[in-house]
């Protein structure tokens, strides 16, 4: 199942991704007896996701033959928005690729991730634009895995850890390097100026999903790869990373974990940055630097 929000006449509301357009769980709900929450957030933190993801499989089917035809939109009459706008936590992992540490000057980190939080104030959406803050004159664009939580857990195990996961998700995570680069410890401003985490377009859920390890990664810009790699040689694998931050603090539905980049690629004004994995729907955001004039 692949889910999304879209913006619509002015609003934001859930949907199902079929392959022939859109279905708002509003229409959905229209011509059926039930009645699923219609934001993406809420389907997850009420645990209906799973409900919603049940029904499909033993009723959708025996719905008449075209009776939600007319209720699917062309995916050219809606844009994707962020799939939601304030999760709970945010959790991004630095250095996780052996490579991408390299590229830094850095050691990847062998013995526990290097994460980090970021504010719910940073998410954009697919085609938001990239804001290149005044205090930085060198940001890069990171392309990475997002795993949404979909169950409340604590010390869950890496055997388990997958049974608390809604799904995955394409991220590109911003750093403004130069700031980083004066002191280590400046690393929450780093990753936190608005407009540094764009999130969607699509929510796939596990069962689609064949072999999650075997997901090749790229940061894109203008069209050219920049670095990918497959997640099979992340240093942190995700049922690891799910497990140990889950015995750090309660992990909640919705919680995110962006779970490191093959490689960062620096932006300019007039760029155009992408996450392209395997399957999945490309996220992609332009660059808008507000130091230049008229962009304030």
């Amino acid at each position: 199942m692949r889910l999304a929000t879209i913006q619509w006449n002015g609003t934001e509301e859930a949907a199902l991704v079929m392959k022939d357009g859109f279905l708002p769980l509003r229409k959905l709900n229209e011509h059926t007896a039930e009645n699923w929450p219609t934001d993406l957030f809420t389907l997850i933190e009420t645990g209906e996701l799973e409900l919603l993801k049940r029904w499909l499989r033993e009723e959708f089917e025996r719905m008449p033959e075209g009776a939600l035809e007319a209720s699917l939109m062309a995916f050219s009459e809606a844009d994707y928005a962020p799939l939601y706008r304030h999760p709970r936590k945010i959790w991004g992992i630095g250095l996780n690729y052996a490579e991408h540490a390299a590229d830094l000057k850095e050691v990847s980190p062998d013995t526990e991730p290097a994460s980090f939080m970021k504010p719910d104030t940073t998410i954009i959406g697919p085609g938001d634009a990239i804001e290149l803050p005044k205090q930085s004159n060198r940001v890069t664009a990171e392309a990475e895995l997002g795993i949404i939580i979909g169950t409340e857990c604590k010390n869950v195990s890496r055997e388990d850890a997958f049974d608390v996961v809604a799904g995955f998700t394409t991220v590109i995570d911003m750093t403004a390097e130069d700031i980083l680069e004066k002191n280590p410890r400046y690393l929450t401003r780093a990753k936190s100026f608005d407009t540094f985490f764009s999130f969607g377009p699509e929510l796939v859920t596990p069962d689609e999903v064949e072999a999650v390890l075997e997901l090749t990664v790229a940061t894109v810009k203008n069209g050219e790869v920049h670095r990918k790699n497959s997640v099979s040689n992340m240093t942190f694998r995700p049922r690891e990373l799910i497990a140990f931050h889950s015995e750090v603090m309660t992990l909640l539905p919705g919680d995110i974990i962006s779970t490191g980049t093959p490689g960062a690629v620096v932006i300019r004004d007039g760029d155009v940055v992408e996450c392209r994995i395997d399957g999945f729907q490309t996220l992609h955001n332009p660059v808008e630097d507000l130091k230049l004039p008229g962009r304030e």
